[in-house]
């Protein structure tokens, strides 16, 4: 079985910094694109950034030079440093990982999600 598991959500006030982190655990053979998500109160899931396996970025242009996506391919972790948040900001942040298990299957894999809650 494969596992994601986020940290580093919590409350902050509007201008601070968080720091969430993903760990994938489990039956792993490779690692491909990685990504976050969020979902804010009644609205639709959306991408934040992503990352593929080599390093490649993009964002969504609401965190454009706010956020920052990086990866540590050797402790299976995706890592998004906020900065400047806003109260638009809030919501639970999920990520995802497109994962090549041990039989050689190829999945998407979602973690439980981490809430962030800015206040003005």
């Amino acid at each position: 079985q494969v596992r994601l598991v986020e940290s580093g959500g919590g409350l902050v006030q509007a201008g601070d910094s968080l720091r969430l982190s993903c760990a994938a655990s489990g039956s792993i053979s490779s690692i491909n694109a990685m990504g976050w998500y969020r979902q804010a109160p009644g609205k639709q899931r959306e991408l934040v950034a992503r990352i593929t396996s080599d390093g490649r970025t993009n964002y969504a242009d609401s965190v454009e030079g706010r956020f920052t996506i990086s990866r540590d391919n050797a402790k299976n972790t995706v890592y998004l440093q906020m900065n400047s948040l806003k109260p638009e900001d809030t919501a639970v942040y999920y990520c995802n990982s497109n994962i090549r298990i041990a039989d050689g299957t190829q999945r998407l894999f979602w973690g439980q999600g981490t809430l962030v809650t800015v206040s003005s």
